[in-house]
């Protein structure tokens, strides 16, 4: 069935099943939420080009779930290591992948970072109104942050030079970095500094989304 002629509860239902993840109701009702928000904000706030729902929900929110296993998996292993849940999404905008995660895994702290007022202040009210206690947004410069964070991330932010400049004294020594990407960054990979270790570039595939799509892991190379 094309995807036009799907509803958004079917796309967003198929998609999670085609990826692996498990939504339990009360999840895919705060997604569908989101995506409802997400069109109502973005008519005067200006979060992101893509105006379409069906849109919204293929290259937004499936994007995002794509990454929610790997993102758990790694968590999983920082736990073990004795890290808490603490993560940051910088440059967070209209909270992707913040929103999606802490819908998606309730016992993470996911703090969105943005310099952007109006895109926090959406976050914000989005949190209230999806009951998300776990979901902090935070108008403010990522440098000037002073907490430490297990698993930091960012989506369509910066260069990962930038990204690991930015946010190298935010990382637990122990901790990560995911960012996500389209295309294999190469010569992103080649630019970053000594200190960082790229570990695994894991590749994404995206139902119904025919680009490339990768997540960068990188930790500090004394970790």
């Amino acid at each position: 069935m094309a995807s036009n002629t799907l509803t958004l509860a079917q796309m967003l239902e198929q998609g999670a099943h085609a990826l692996g993840v498990p939504l339990d109701a009360g999840q895919q009702a705060q997604l569908l939420h989101y995506v409802e928000l997400l069109q109502k904000w973005n008519k005067v706030y200006n979060l992101t080009a893509v105006r379409d729902p069906q849109e919204m929900m293929r290259l937004h929110l499936l994007d995002c779930l794509a990454v929610v296993r790997p993102f758990q998996v790694a968590l999983q292993k920082l736990q073990e290591l004795g890290l808490p849940a603490q993560v940051l999404d910088v440059g967070a905008g209209g909270g992707l992948p913040g929103v999606v995660l802490a819908i998606c895994c309730p016992q993470v702290h996911v703090q969105c970072v943005d310099a952007v007022a109006k895109k926090m202040a959406f976050v914000r009210q989005a949190g209230a109104e999806l009951k998300l206690p776990n979901l902090q947004a935070t108008h403010a410069r990522v440098e000037s942050l002073g907490k430490i964070y297990s698993l930091i991330t960012s989506r369509a932010f910066a260069s990962l030079s930038d990204f690991v400049g930015l946010t190298t004294p935010l990382l637990h020594p122990q901790g990560v970095w995911m960012a996500m990407k389209g295309k294999h960054p190469q010569d992103e990979i080649l630019a970053l500094p000594s200190h960082v270790n790229v570990f695994h570039v894991e590749q994404l595939q995206i139902p119904e989304v025919d680009a490339e799509r990768c997540l960068v892991w990188m930790r500090t190379s004394n970790a």
